[in-house]
């Protein structure tokens, strides 16, 4: 199993026909108050799973703080059964998973981490900066005020 793309971003859709568009791609908010809440966002993924990876596997995803704690605890970690079944005729074939995360809330300045799993080992992890600035937010996503 390859995860051959991961990102946050503003906005991610499978339109079918193996066919994801992502918009607004990040891996740092920048806030003038602290804690801070990032109104929306998404998580995009492209898998590719070859005859091999065919069986029943279960994704886990969370958002972490530097401490390892998840940033919502009443509804992270995200877990998911995944089967998987690859016909044998067919060498590979790729699925795109989007996330949409609805008012994310980050206590503080620091780095966290999006951290994907697959059967309990880790797969992806991404960064994500939040940095406190003064006055006018700095150019780049912005949760706002």
């Amino acid at each position: 199993m390859d995860i051959q793309i991961a990102t946050l971003c503003d906005f991610a859709a499978d339109y079918g026909n193996g066919k994801m568009v992502i918009n607004g791609t990040f891996d740092a908010l920048r806030a003038t108050k602290l804690p801070v809440v990032h109104p929306h966002c998404s998580l995009a993924m492209r898998i590719c799973v070859l005859p091999e990876d065919s069986g029943d596997h279960r994704m886990t995803i969370n958002i972490i703080d530097e401490d390892g704690n998840s940033v919502d605890p009443s509804k992270m970690p995200i877990r998911a059964d995944m089967p998987i079944k690859v016909p044998d005729e067919v060498p590979f074939l790729t699925r795109n998973l989007v996330l949409n995360f609805q008012g994310l809330k980050f206590s503080s300045a620091g780095i966290y981490h999006v951290d994907v799993t697959v059967d309990g080992e880790l797969v992806i992890r991404l960064p994500l900066r939040v940095v406190k600035v003064q006055g006018q937010a700095a150019p780049g996503p912005s949760p706002g005020e």
